[in-house]
């Protein structure tokens, strides 16, 4: 798959709130009420990697979760991790 340029990213990340692009990869930082809502969004995204077949690195302490995303055989973010965001946002 196709490395994106950080053009293509900035321009798919638009529509994307509080997704951004740092090196490699794409991220976003959660702040949930409770630990049951952050739980909840890691299991959403173990059902997401799971149907895109494409898995993100993720941490979750308490209320929070960060979710990175890139695609490490193409050394940066292709159009597979901006799917995967697209697909975390619809399921909120």
């Amino acid at each position: 798959m196709k490395r994106l340029t950080k053009q293509d990213i900035d321009d798919q990340l638009k529509g994307l709130k509080g997704w951004e692009y740092k090196e490699n990869y794409i991220f976003k930082n959660f702040i949930f009420q409770t630990f049951f809502e952050a739980f909840t969004l890691l299991c959403k995204a173990a059902f997401i990697a799971e149907k895109l077949d494409h898995h993100p690195d993720w941490s979750g302490v308490y209320n929070k979760v960060t979710l990175k995303l890139n695609t490490h055989d193409a050394g940066g973010v292709t159009q597979k991790d901006i799917d995967f965001a697209i697909e975390i946002e619809k399921s909120m």
